[in-house]
């Protein structure tokens, strides 16, 4: 089984698809995580399968291959060869075996604050991420270096570990608490009854 990382293809918007298709059609090994979510018609309601990271399709590549996927249409450039630049194979089992379990992945924009958790156990376990929401489910924040991206996972709170780095913030912070908007001192911030941005 091939254990090499893969390399992050930045393509145009909306041509996901069609570059894992021209890619699939060339003998290039190729993944484009997709999810399902419903969308609404003036006529109809229908299943739509959409990129969880818009922009960017996975590939392996070779000095064989490279040129070809190069000039594929639709692909813009490779991001590099460095290992910051590539994908882990391992991230990305972690994330088809999640998408083919039914898990909610979606995507999210690339975020900077949160508490830092780990996840315990299951698909994701041992996956490092951010919370920015505690209600019923606590929602994790995942980053894929490569791409600058990121998606959400809901999980329970019970299945994370907080870890002790955590990025600096202001020493005040507007937060809702119970729906109700309040400025209050780090020294009185309960971050159990709050949508939590801070640990």
């Amino acid at each position: 089984m091939n254990s090499s990382p893969w390399h992050v293809l930045h393509v145009h918007s909306n041509y996901e698809k069609r570059v894992a298709q021209s890619l699939a059609v060339r003998s290039v090994e190729n993944f484009l995580p997709l999810y399902s979510e419903r969308v609404k018609w003036t006529d109809r309601t229908v299943v739509a399968e959409r990129p969880l990271f818009p922009g960017y399709v996975f590939a392996r590549l070779s000095a064989q291959t490279r040129s070809t996927v190069i000039f594929t249409p639709g692909v813009c450039r490779v991001l590099g060869d460095d290992e910051r630049d590539m994908v882990s194979c391992e991230e990305l089992d972690k994330i088809r075996a999640g998408l083919a379990s039914g898990l909610l992945l979606r995507p999210h924009p690339w975020v900077t604050l949160g508490t830092r958790v780990r996840v315990r156990d299951g698909v994701f376990g041992g996956i490092e991420g951010m919370v920015t929401e505690l209600r019923h489910q606590c929602k994790v924040i995942i980053a894929l270096e490569a791409v600058r991206q990121c998606f959400s996972l809901e999980v329970d709170i019970c299945d994370l570990v907080v870890l002790n780095e955590s990025v600096a913030k202001p020493p005040m912070k507007k937060i809702p608490v119970y729906g109700v908007d309040s400025f209050r001192t780090r020294a009185q911030r309960q971050p159990t009854n709050s949508l939590i941005q801070q640990a």
